[in-house]
């Protein structure tokens, strides 16, 4: 059976029942007649040994609330009951109470109770040897030892295993905050990755299905041809961004979920899913140029095999940059790729509109290249040069010439 919520652990309740349990087990020692017990000779009424008896059970139930003056309190009963002959009821509840000083107070308290202690088990064994010229005198000592010394060293385990459990908990907090934290960067990062994703993905392809749709609406007297070239571009953007679109969402599934081939061996299934690479640019600027952007390509350096990340981000970057150039330029641009021992570098240039000459945009482009290319440890520039916008990332491909 549970105890009702006023006895619970830590409360005023559970010390007060405390002490008047102490009590009642002083009152039954007094009413059998164990008044007192080291001088039993001394003449005291029996009556008197009864104040210090509450006394020290209020000290009991101050263990909590005021631990030091618990333990004067105590103490101070504990000096009258010695003086009138001390009482078996008054030992036994003082024993609590350097119990509970011990666990309750300061770690200062602990340290002089048992420096204490230790001190008068020693003198009580010298003083008993000396008093009684008999070596048996030292049983005056071990009195003290079980009396004072004993409960206080239970008390210091006691305390030492709740500052433990008390740190262990702590540390498991902290490391479930942590693991939160850790949690939470993740999915920002994810987020991020994903939203950078979609923008190159989805923004790029619709940048030049709007320019073509704008086109077609805003200039009169379109013949068959150019409508059904307009339309032809519109189409092949589409077509290309749900492809890419497929792509991102198979990669986001689950391998079970996936529409991939069946699986090898005993691995799971994996989506069949095709990255954008930087060798795939030349596909890149037909669509470009298609939807009416000429761009002039210059490479530099030898092509070789790049790094899966790097060869994405690069990709991307040209694609995004050429598509502003689509947007906001006059019609034509200069993409360069250069490839280098260390690293390879893309460069996109192109004359700028005047301004509301564009599609508006909300700048999340510059954003996305720019985070590319700094989780690859890259660099990356974009603004006006000689009268021009120029885009530049250098993304290192972890080869040392």
């Amino acid at each position: 059976m549970r105890p009702p919520p006023w006895l619970g652990s830590g409360t005023l309740g559970r010390d007060l029942a405390l002490a008047a349990a102490s009590l009642a087990g002083g009152l039954v020692l007094y009413a059998l007649g164990w008044q007192p017990q080291v001088r039993p000779d001394t003449g005291v009424p029996s009556a008197l040994f009864l104040p210090p008896l509450l006394v020290m059970c209020a000290a009991v139930g101050m263990r909590r609330v005021a631990p030091r003056a618990s333990l004067a309190v105590g103490t101070g009963a504990l000096a009258v009951d010695t003086a009138l002959g001390n009482s078996l009821g008054t030992i036994l509840v003082y024993t609590q109470v350097l119990y509970d000083a011990c666990v309750y107070g300061p770690p200062r308290l602990w340290r002089w109770l048992l420096r204490v202690t230790i001190g008068l088990s020693l003198v009580g064994a010298v003083v008993g040897v000396i008093s009684l010229d008999n070596w048996r005198g030292v049983t005056i000592g071990v009195l003290v030892v079980l009396a004072g010394l004993l409960p206080v060293l239970t008390g210091i385990s006691v305390r030492q295993y709740r500052d433990q459990a008390a740190a262990e908990r702590a540390r498991a907090e902290q490391t479930a905050r942590l693991a939160e934290l850790d949690r939470q960067q993740a999915v920002s990062a994810e987020r991020a990755r994903m939203a950078r994703e979609l923008h190159d993905v989805v923004a790029n392809h619709l940048s030049a299905v709007a320019i073509h749709a704008t086109a077609v609406l805003s200039v009169p007297g379109l013949d068959r041809g150019q409508i059904s070239s307009a339309l032809r571009v519109i189409r092949e953007s589409s077509v290309q961004g749900l492809a890419e679109m497929r792509q991102m969402i198979e990669l986001l599934r689950e391998p079970a979920t996936g529409r991939g081939p069946a699986p090898t061996g005993d691995g799971p299934a994996l989506p069949e899913v095709v990255t954008a690479r930087l060798a795939e640019a030349d596909g890149l600027v037909e669509r470009i140029q298609a939807a009416g952007l000429a761009v002039r390509v210059r490479t530099d350096g030898t092509p070789g095999p790049l790094p899966v990340g790097v060869d994405l981000a690069a990709y991307r970057i040209v694609q995004e940059s050429l598509t502003n150039a689509l947007k906001h330029g006059t019609g034509e641009a200069e993409l360069t790729i250069a490839y280098r021992p260390s690293e390879v570098v893309v460069t996109v240039e192109n004359p700028v509109r005047a301004p509301g000459g564009g599609l508006p945009g909300a700048g999340a482009g510059l954003i996305g290249m720019r985070e590319r290319a700094t989780l690859l440890a890259g660099r990356f520039t974009a603004g006006p040069q000689d009268g021009r916008w120029q885009v530049r990332a250098a993304l290192p491909t972890g080869e040392v010439g």
